[in-house]
């Protein structure tokens, strides 16, 4: 799973050609201005530099009985375009943190240093908002526990293989745009009789579960080597299982025309089953299975 932190060179050459007015540095796009003069751009997914290049913030009030532990958070800010990411390192007492990688991220941006950027909102592993990298893994920052150990030092990122908006908030606006094109949504010309609402037997029902529960967070898609390298057409793990979903749900009626957008070299079959997409998944969802039924169905229709 290392390699869902560590970052492999994407050249300039390979940016995606919607975003050729934009300069992108480790993950992060940076507007054409002050930087014309720099010349020829950096690698797309340059390392940040080193947490040993940077200060440490200190736990605020540190008591005597104090369980500190150490977080390396990557930082980038469009404010100062010129400046390389970095890793901040951060110490805080777990005595005074909630559980959760996310408590210790809201403790640092109300106690410690207010500009941390990243998103949140449920805090209960719903809305999918506070999606990011941690020590190596794709997960939910409300659903990943601290390590208790205090020598093992926690690091943070944004989601792998996606520009950043600033800090730990990527850009997902590609992600979504695939998402609206699976049109995802009952597509239905026919009453039903009685003209209540359309109903499913119990065991059509059943085979929507692992399916509808995906709240879209994005970390399956981002932790597959396909999509980073052809998310421009490739729809990855997240969009696919969406689309299962239609294709799997008995009162749809545009089964055929989900197909034949799926029927191209690039949408659907660029998966080659590497499987992280379910190995990673904080819901425990399986998308790679989903891809297989699609296939499945795409070959036996």
């Amino acid at each position: 799973m290392a390699a869902l932190r560590t970052p492999t060179s994407r050249l300039l050459s390979t940016i995606r050609p919607a975003r050729s007015s934009i300069i992108a540095r480790s993950y992060a796009t940076v507007e054409l201005g002050p930087m014309k003069k720099l010349g020829e751009a950096m690698s797309a997914t340059q390392p940040p530099v080193s947490e040993k290049h940077s200060s440490t913030v200190q736990e605020p009030n540190k008591s005597e009985n104090a369980k500190t532990k150490t977080f390396h958070v990557y930082r980038w800010s469009p404010e100062n375009p010129t400046e390389k990411p970095k890793m901040q390192s951060y110490t805080l007492d777990l005595n005074k943190t909630g559980p959760m990688v996310l408590d210790a991220l809201i403790r640092i941006k109300n106690e410690v240093d207010p500009t941390l950027t990243f998103r949140r909102s449920c805090r209960e592993g719903i809305c999918g908002s506070c999606a990011m990298n941690i020590d190596g893994v794709n997960t939910l920052a409300c659903l990943c526990r601290i390590p208790t150990d205090t020598t093992h030092q926690t690091r943070i990122y944004p989601l792998p293989h996606t520009y950043v908006v600033k800090d730990l908030v990527p850009d997902l606006t590609q992600f979504y745009k695939q998402y609206k094109s699976i049109k995802p949504f009952l597509q239905r010309e026919t009453k039903s009789e009685d003209g209540r609402e359309i109903r499913q037997t119990p065991i059509d029902r059943k085979k929507l579960d692992g399916l509808y529960e995906c709240i879209l967070c994005a970390c399956c898609s981002t932790s597959c080597p396909s999509y980073w390298w052809n998310s421009e057409q490739y729809l990855g793990p997240a969009v696919l299982l969406q689309s299962y979903r239609w294709l799997a749900d008995s009162r749809d009626e545009h089964k055929a025309e989900r197909k034949a957008m799926l029927d191209n070299n690039m949408s659907l079959y660029r998966c080659h089953t590497i499987l992280n997409c379910s190995r990673t998944c904080p819901k425990g969802l399986n998308p790679g299975k989903a891809i297989q039924e699609i296939k499945k169905s795409m070959a036996f229709a």
